[in-house]
């Protein structure tokens, strides 16, 4: 059996209406990064990094500087492309893209749920191809051995929750919403099944003084 440990990227540009705008850490995001690799440094059992390639995903893998630990790069930890999604859905189905938090709480599992049917139009990334390269990385990263820790997206994390958890849709979509920026996410693969063992930690905001950047968009 190998630990594999997820953790979401920091808070991103949560006022971008496009994935180029969105991709970067706000000042806030690399904050939560900083303090969560000062937790990692000093509880340790971390062998080396994994981060997807998107800009906000290797940035959170630097802030976290864990101790010049090998920082490997596999873009099949990328986040679904959640603004093409919507707006190929805003245009084939008149569904609005959210202008609000709340808005945005009830736009996720219409997404969510018109992409798992097929319903979002071509030209994307299925949901079944997305499902297929984030399992994949997680199995290669448990072929390597323990210690391995990842850096990604609430996609990802959500899908392998659910995966391990044996959700439905509509499940996955308000584990979607819970994520919160640089929660540590902890799985056990065995015999080629995916076990969760932790949702959501956040050790390194727990200190009275931090509870204000505990965040989620």
């Amino acid at each position: 059996m190998t630990e594999i440990t997820l953790i979401r990227h920091g808070q991103a540009n949560s006022g971008a209406r496009n994935e180029e705008d969105y991709d970067r850490l706000s000042p806030l995001g690399r904050q939560q990064a900083e303090w969560l690799g000062a937790h990692l440094r000093a509880t340790g059992g971390f062998e080396r990094l994994i981060s997807g390639t998107l800009r906000r995903q290797e940035e959170t893998a630097a802030a976290l500087n864990l101790d010049g630990r090998p920082h490997h790069r596999d873009a099949r930890l990328n986040e679904l492309d959640y603004f093409g999604l919507s707006h190929a859905i805003q245009a084939r189905h008149g569904i609005p893209f959210p202008d609000s938090p709340d808005a945005f709480a009830a736009h996720v599992p219409q997404v969510l749920d018109l992409w798992r049917n097929g319903d979002a139009g071509e030209g994307h990334e299925s949901y079944d191809a997305f499902r297929n390269r984030v399992l994949g990385a997680v199995e290669d990263a448990a072929g390597d051995g323990a210690g391995a820790v990842l850096v990604t997206s609430t996609g990802v994390i959500a899908t392998l929750c659910a995966l391990a958890l044996g959700l439905e849709a509509v499940m996955k979509a308000r584990m979607f919403l819970r994520v919160m920026n640089t929660s540590v996410h902890r799985f056990d693969y065995s015999d080629g099944t995916l076990h969760l063992s932790q949702f959501g930690a956040i050790p390194h905001l727990d200190h009275p003084d931090r509870h204000a950047a505990r965040t989620h968009f």
